[in-house]
């Protein structure tokens, strides 16, 4: 996805929303405001605001190095020894789905492996970077890796895929709006381009910090 066209109450709000359905930062995108909304009168005959967010150019679309799996893994089971945890690393290469790009994983399996997952999936993001910024550093140039555990973010995505169909068909019978629970970015993400093409739904995230969720509401 190289572009995204949105709307919002505001501009400022429709901008936070494609950024964080693309999963990229202000300094990586180029806004342009195809209509800045109104307020109507006495909240009746509200416009929406509407704009299109394109990215600049991906990291990702850069060829990784030749080696990356090698390296990557050597680095998870080294940080993983430190810890004394007592555990293998997998990497594959997982290819490009309807919702995310072709991406390296490391996967790591044992027994007991909770604490390397923690509440939400922190330590796992925690992990994830570190493994990240070392790598970014031996190469001298931005490397992703994605670091799983028994699967985790595999079964979470499909998991959270699942509950987002299944409430959105609920908005849809009901036309009232639902709230799910707070989720960390990656995880909001998920939601929001799973109901991206939705017709009849519209998704976006309210709250701050760790209590940050992704609303469904009705498309006017």
């Amino acid at each position: 996805m190289d572009s995204l066209e949105i709307g919002a109450k505001t501009v400022e709000e429709a901008v936070a929303l494609a950024l964080e359905r693309l999963g990229v930062e202000r300094d990586q995108v180029d806004v342009e405001v195809l209509a800045k909304g109104s307020k109507g009168l006495l909240g009746l005959g509200a416009g929406e605001a509407r704009v299109r967010v394109s990215l600049r150019g991906r990291p990702e679309a850069v060829q990784p190095p030749a080696d990356l799996l090698l390296r990557a893994k050597e680095v998870l089971e080294g940080i993983l020894e430190r810890m004394d945890v007592d555990a293998h690393v997998e990497p594959e290469q997982v290819p490009a789905s309807d919702i995310e790009e072709s991406k390296t994983v490391l996967d790591v399996r044992g027994d007991d492996l909770g604490i390397l997952i923690g509440r939400r999936g922190q330590t796992l993001a925690s992990l994830q970077y570190i493994v990240n910024l070392i790598l970014s550093r031996r190469y001298k140039s931005r490397v992703t890796v994605s670091v799983d555990v028994e699967g985790y973010r595999r079964r979470r995505t499909e998991a959270l895929r699942n509950l987002a169909l299944r409430l959105a068909e609920r908005v849809r019978e009901s036309g009232q709006v639902m709230t799910m629970e707070p989720m960390p970015p990656a995880e909001r993400r998920v939601v929001h381009l799973t109901l991206a093409k939705d017709p009849d739904v519209v998704t976006h995230s309210a709250g701050e910090g760790e209590a940050r969720k992704v609303v469904l509401t009705p498309r006017k």
